[in-house]
């Protein structure tokens, strides 16, 4: 039983921190690509919700979260990125999370282009999740 005790205070503390740590909603992630072929790289905005071209990839940012000045700086960006060629279906390349910090550690596989994220912005007004709101 004691030891029971300890583990739910233990889980208890973890949990606090996890929970202190926040992230502000924001309308548009920045992103760069790399085309592997010409070298060339690429900065882009995606709106939440709207597809980008990037080549003949097609991304949607689904969420884009960044933290509050006051913490460590940090911006993640759901993505679903699928590969579109004419006549042929689409083929879904990756769907997750992508952080601006550690853009290896969540990378999209692909032997022509490299995606990562860079940042949000336009924070979404805490009254109303469908509109943005403009600094």
């Amino acid at each position: 039983m004691r030891v029971f005790i300890n583990l739910s205070y233990f889980i208890f503390i973890i949990c606090s921190f996890c929970t202190s740590a926040r992230a502000d909603a924001y309308g548009i992630a920045v992103l760069q690509g790399l085309d592997k072929v010409t070298a060339q790289v690429s900065t882009f905005s995606a709106p939440i919700g709207v597809y980008v071209d990037f080549g003949s990839l097609r991304i949607i940012a689904r969420k884009c979260d960044k933290r509050p000045p006051e913490e460590t700086p940090e911006s993640a960006v759901f993505l679903d990125i699928s590969e579109v060629k004419s006549d042929q279906p689409a083929i879904t390349r990756y769907r997750g999370w992508m952080f601006a910090s550690s853009p290896a550690l969540a990378a999209m596989e692909h032997p022509v282009y490299d995606v990562w994220v860079l940042d949000c912005k336009m924070r979404l007004n805490s009254d109303s999740s469908s509109k943005v709101s403009r600094p």
